[in-house]
């Protein structure tokens, strides 16, 4: 499926997202841009991609270049690590439960970036490493300027540039934003022990600690804390931090050496007033910033590029067009915004020492637990909107 317009379509951003789209866009249109400086190795989080978003990485010939690089989560477990009064049960999650091989794989961010660079280069997509600067409107078009002095007349602008968006900016789309009175600690660690890959969330009162397994016998952590216990965290010597780590999961693991340096972000969120606007599609940060519960960032990112991609048409049809804008925006509207309420939700209800909070959370878990068809829904609907509803009709169909 190709295009025969001559304006080229300019993916803005080149995080894990933006050369995600561009490769994806190259593969159905003769004439794509990727514009941005593709980061450098700092970035020492990891990503768990679930198996969603690998179905779809495998679509466009990707996956097999990640997977080598990535460790398998085959089960899911949240365990209560708070002191309150109403403690919730322990409930695991098996990907076996829904036919499914995994829940996921987890990859290093730089890792994941070295390989999406490397496919990028071997694509047709032409990559202009300069920042995008200004952006205006013309006819039929969306001029870019390029801080190497390259300019673009653009039929569309995929804005994959992150929470601080210039491209959102230019197509006059607001956003609401909030902070969190939290900070996310991410670092890396190997233990005595196997994780048996399975991943393990320790519920606390100032947010989720979670620990998502590599390859061998190492782990990474998302500790969310308060800035001020995270700053008392990042002065801490490894060996130090090492110990708290251990302590924090109950030396579930066994002994622990931090072997890749903590780093501190604080937790922000964000939602746009729309997610297509003036030839500008929105498709990760610029379109959800959320705290990192359940992984769903880059995987809800990569939903929106196969959305984007089931969204334009292969003719010669205007690409910019309101109907195709209106199409985009009623495909992800519901999708985001009702992930970006509920992470919402879930981390608040951590934070809160409102006694019925607790012991809702609490009772809801306790019915995961023991109630295994709820269970399963909860599992699919978490990897992809409306497939817990599509399952019981599949399995009715097979009988």
């Amino acid at each position: 499926m190709t295009s025969t317009r001559t304006d080229p379509i300019v993916v803005a951003g080149t995080g894990h997202v933006g050369l995600i789209a561009a490769i994806a866009l190259g593969q159905s249109f003769d004439n794509v841009i990727s514009l941005g400086v593709v980061p450098d190795g700092s970035d020492r989080r990891t990503t768990a991609l679930m198996m969603p978003a690998i179905r779809f990485l495998q679509r466009i010939g990707l996956w097999d270049k990640i997977e080598p690089h990535a460790a398998p989560i085959h089960s899911m477990r949240i365990l209560d690590g708070t002191n309150r009064l109403v403690r919730s049960p322990a409930v695991t999650f098996e990907a076996s439960e829904i036919d499914e091989p995994a829940f996921g794989y987890n990859i290093y961010n730089a890792t994941l970036t070295s390989v999406l660079n490397e496919a990028l280069k071997q694509s047709s997509v032409r990559h202009v490493a300069a920042s995008a600067m200004r952006y205006h409107s013309v006819e039929a078009a969306m001029a870019v300027e390029a801080s190497d002095g390259s300019m673009f007349s653009a039929n569309i602008v995929i804005a994959a540039d992150g929470r601080s968006s210039l491209a959102r900016e230019a197509a006059g789309i607001s956003a609401r934003t909030w902070q969190y009175n939290q900070t996310a600690i991410v670092l890396s660690f190997s233990h005595t022990r196997e994780h048996h890959d399975i991943s393990t969330e320790f519920h606390t009162e100032y947010g989720p600690f979670t620990i998502v397994p590599l390859a061998g016998k190492r782990s990474s952590l998302v500790w969310v804390t308060t800035p001020a216990h995270a700053a008392e965290l990042l002065e801490l010597s490894l060996e130090q931090l090492a110990n708290r780590v251990e302590e924090r999961m109950q030396s579930m693991l066994g002994a622990v050496t931090v072997d890749v340096a903590p780093q501190g972000w604080p937790l922000s969120g964000l939602v746009p007033t729309s997610f297509a606007r003036n030839r500008v599609f929105l498709a990760g940060e610029s379109a959800h910033v959320f705290p990192p519960i359940g992984a769903q960032g880059l995987n809800l990112g990569v939903r929106d590029v196969e959305i984007l991609l089931e969204t334009l048409p292969a003719d010669e049809t205007d690409l910019g067009s309101a109907q195709i804008i209106s199409t985009y925006n009623r495909k992800r509207s519901p999708d985001i915004i009702a992930r970006t309420g509920a992470v919402d939700a879930l981390n608040r209800s951590l934070l809160s020492d409102f006694l019925p909070v607790q012991m809702v959370r609490s009772g809801g878990l306790e019915l995961l637990r023991v109630f295994s068809p709820l269970r399963s829904f909860v599992m699919r609907e978490g990897l992809r909107p409306g497939s817990g509803f599509r399952w019981p009709r599949r399995e009715a169909d097979r009988v």
